[in-house]
């Protein structure tokens, strides 16, 4: 076999690894399907984003400057926290990346010690950078696992910071479900997400204003485009209503809106 083909190949075998994703990427570059950056120094193809290779490097900065209030939202988390976490308690980060809103999460509740904070991600170039951000603090532990298998304990809180929307829909629904499985009685479930507006015209607008936010925050036309472009099929933001039918659906009843621009939205639901 031909090198490409042995890369399809293991793709293939294995949709979501980390070697996986590596070499769908170097595939789609060496074949030339449309190089491009998005901005930090990442790069990416058409409808070929991951978060593996060097955007770890640089996500941090990256996702600062591409989500509205997207630090605003990490303080926000840790203030909710106080109403959930107790010394007992079990937290879970679902979709850890760098670990910076885990360390936070554990930093302000660290005068609660017998409290354990997990963060679990699919990408091994991820979770490398969150133990070593998160390195000091002994009660953070740090998994390889996908949230869609990872046998939970029970828990007082969990988070989902931007990272559902990057769960394939027809498991979603399913993940919703296992997350309230998790959750104690009076427990939260602290989600994020990107989502769309419930009509064409509505969309149009808010696509035109996070356009707009974009270029403020000194992306240029072309890192705009190439990171659309980037993330089709991969990246799948539902409706507000979408999203709450499917906390309704896991048996949430309790659930608001906490913060919301644009296409931007913080939502809380309480078991």
């Amino acid at each position: 076999m031909e090198k490409t083909e042995l890369k399809v190949a293991a793709l293939r075998l294995n949709p979501n690894s980390q070697a996986a994703s590596q070499a769908d990427k170097g595939i789609r570059l060496q074949e030339g399907v449309n190089s491009m950056k998005v901005g930090q120094n990442i790069e990416t193809g058409n409808a070929a984003w991951n978060f593996g290779g060097n955007v770890p490097d640089t996500f941090v900065d990256h996702i600062r400057h591409s989500v509205p209030l997207y630090v605003e939202g990490h303080d926000l988390t840790c203030q909710i926290s106080d109403w959930f976490v107790s010394d007992r308690s079990t937290v879970y980060e679902i979709g850890v990346s760098t670990g910076e809103l885990l360390k936070k999460l554990a930093l302000h509740n660290a005068h609660k010690p017998g409290a354990k904070f997990v963060g679990m991600d699919v990408e091994e170039a991820m979770t490398a950078k969150a133990r070593a951000h998160c390195a000091d603090v002994p009660n953070i532990t740090i998994l390889d696992e996908d949230a869609r298998l990872y046998p939970f304990e029970k828990a007082d809180l969990i988070v989902s910071y931007y990272t559902m929307q990057f769960i394939p829909p027809r498991d979603r629904q399913a993940l919703f479900d296992r997350i309230y499985e998790a959750l104690n009685w009076g427990g939260a479930f602290i989600m994020f997400e990107k989502v769309r507006a419930p009509d064409a015209r509505f969309q149009d607008i808010a696509t035109g204003l996070y356009n707009e936010f974009k270029l403020s925050q000194g992306f240029d036309e072309k890192e705009i485009v190439g990171k659309t472009r980037s993330l089709k099929g991969i990246l799948e933001p539902f409706s507000t209503a979408g999203n709450f039918d499917l906390f309704r659906r896991a048996g949430f009843q309790d659930v608001t809106t906490i913060s919301k621009y644009i296409c931007f939205e913080g939502f809380l639901a309480i078991k």
